[in-house]
């Protein structure tokens, strides 16, 4: 702590650090990223989940039913971001996005690298860009883009 001119501050890094234990079902959908794979699970009333859950939304009834899904999906929803930030999966401008992958009920949040604001849309298709070297986690899927390039 330090004192100057009749203040005092010191440095603070406000941070949650922990680590979660992914159980089951989020175990076979990271398995599944690192082996180029999106998986959903099928809830009672049918509808498939993207990014699994381990309880229904609706019933709070266990599910156990991975589904396969996408790769490709469509841009429901998006947020333009112009200046990322470090810790952002991209180092230019890029949009966050709800995608919903072909064969799901509901939107994954990921990154979308268009290139510009003006190519970006609601209803643009996409595909998973995936990195070379996959060890099981979201950032295997390095971004989203659109399905023609």
């Amino acid at each position: 702590m330090a004192a100057e001119q009749g203040r005092l501050s010191a440095t603070h890094v406000l941070e949650y650090p922990y680590r979660r234990s992914v159980g089951p079902i989020m175990g076979q959908f990271f398995t599944g990223l690192r082996d180029r794979r999106i998986a959903g699970v099928r809830t009672g009333d049918g509808s498939v989940v993207v990014p699994p859950v381990e309880y229904d939304p609706v019933t709070g009834a266990a599910v156990s039913e991975l589904v396969d899904v996408g790769p490709l999906g469509v841009v429901t929803t998006w947020a333009w971001v112009t200046t990322p930030r470090p810790k952002h999966p991209l180092t230019r401008p890029f949009a966050w996005a709800l995608i919903k992958l072909d064969g799901a009920d509901t939107g994954m949040l990921h990154a979308v690298d268009v290139g510009s604001a003006e190519k970006m849309k609601t209803g643009l298709r996409v595909k998973p860009r995936w990195r070379d070297e996959r060890v099981g986690d979201i950032r295997d899927i390095a971004c989203f883009e659109p399905e023609g390039s």
